[in-house]
């Protein structure tokens, strides 16, 4: 399945297209279940000392993804009723045959428990720490935070800007998009290629003006920024954060972000401590950023919070009706990463033209999308912008080259076959 597969759909009588599997020989979605999460396995065994238990849940768990069919939790698992209900349809079939989105969040889960996360000693440890804390620690980071200085003596319109893009392309950072060999595109790839109709090279559609119009100064505006990946990702969105407090694009922000380890990077509250911590500890702009979030945070401008829906295996069309309504009372609700973007205009062969604003007509508040690409789904692309890109004849809906910045700004009527 490359990218002119995915961007095939069906007719628009025959109603929603498929959803994204596991299935297809060649397909990227293959590719991560096959050989991603395997090596995953592999990495996270040698990250910790762990006992006889978890080497042979581990080895369980690889074999039963390539060679078994998906079993259901173990008993005495704390949510095991809850997924005995999600997995209904999947458990007794092959982890290929199942929606991709469900079978990755399922992945992880039983990740979490062949390692213990669960119950006994090795409880509420992240098995993905090690290489979290690996990113912090590293030069990247570093050079990223001094840039901080320079970029504070340029006008507040400008600066707006780049922080915007700072934390689209700090997206790029997904300790999850790593190889067999453990090589990462993400690490290497620039932004690369070109859009059209006036988006920045490596942009395939850029609503930047619409974000910023639903944010004016001093409007009084509450905005959700629902969290992607830590680290290089993280530390953008809190100095976001920071500027849309400091110059009145907002007077209250809540970052959301998971209540368990997943897919590798993916935030915590624990994660939002270490960043701000790491923010702090610079000289410079940098630390006098962590300075302000920690004070935002003190005061309740900035509130952390990690409902359980954000570790479930669903398109965000399925929230429960408290987050539904916490998001709808949002002036603005930012989606980042590839995960949220999956999981909001759901995860299928969509047409690339597809609209965006149909496709999310469902979501309770205007919604902005910031996005680098790693899986096939991508909808709202202009008829040029698709054709030159797949005359480039690279891999750009899943490379991490590319990315967008979405918005629906106002209600609009779902599109024929929305999710």
């Amino acid at each position: 399945m490359g990218d002119t597969t995915a961007a095939s759909g069906t007719g628009r009588d025959t109603g929603p297209p498929p959803v994204i599997t596991c299935r297809e020989p060649g397909s990227f979605a293959r590719s991560v279940m096959a050989e991603r999460h395997p090596a995953l396995i592999e990495r996270v065994r040698d990250a910790f000392p762990y006992g006889p238990r978890q080497h042979r849940a581990l080895d369980a768990l690889s074999h039963e993804i390539i060679h078994g069919v998906v079993e259901p939790p173990g008993t005495g698992s704390p949510d095991r009723d809850l997924w005995l209900v999600r997995g209904r349809d999947h458990f007794g079939r092959s982890w290929f045959d199942a929606p991709f989105l469900w079978a990755e969040s399922y992945f992880y889960r039983r990740l979490l428990e062949a390692v213990g996360y669960f119950g006994g000693p090795w409880q509420g440890i992240d098995p993905f720490a090690p290489f979290k804390r690996a990113e912090l620690r590293g030069d990247t980071v570093e050079e990223e935070l001094r840039a901080l200085d320079d970029l504070a003596g340029v006008p507040v319109a400008g600066r707006a800007e780049a922080l915007l893009h700072a934390s689209l392309w700090g997206n790029r950072a997904d300790l999850g998009f790593h190889g067999p060999d453990g090589g990462s595109a993400s690490d290497t790839a620039g932004p690369g290629g070109s859009g059209d109709g006036g988006t920045a090279p490596g942009l395939v559609a850029d609503d930047s003006a619409a974000l910023w119009a639903l944010l004016p100064p001093g409007s009084g505006a509450s905005v959700a920024v629902i969290a992607d990946n830590t680290g290089r990702e993280l530390i953008p969105d809190l100095v976001l954060v920071d500027h849309l407090l400091q110059h009145g694009h907002a007077d209250r922000v809540v970052l959301h972000v998971k209540p368990d380890p997943y897919y590798v990077s993916d935030a915590t509250t624990a994660d939002v401590v270490d960043c701000l911590r790491r923010l702090e500890r610079a000289p410079g702009e940098a630390g006098a950023i962590g300075g302000r979030v920690r004070e935002a945070m003190g005061t309740g401008r900035l509130d952390v919070r990690a409902h359980a829906f954000f570790c479930a295996p669903f398109p965000y069309e399925r929230m429960p009706d408290d987050l539904r309504a916490e998001l709808g009372a949002a002036t603005l609700t930012i989606l980042k990463g590839d995960l949220n973007y999956r999981r909001l205009v759901g995860d299928r062969l969509w047409p690339a033209t597809t609209s965006f604003a149909g496709l999310t007509a469902y979501f309770p508040s205007p919604v902005a999308a910031l996005r680098t690409l790693k899986s096939d789904v991508v909808v709202g692309l202009g008829p040029r912008t698709l054709d030159g890109l797949e005359r480039s004849g690279r891999a750009w809906r899943t490379s991490g080259t590319h990315a967008l910045v979405q918005v629906r700004d106002r209600p609009h009527a779902p599109a024929h076959g929305a999710p």
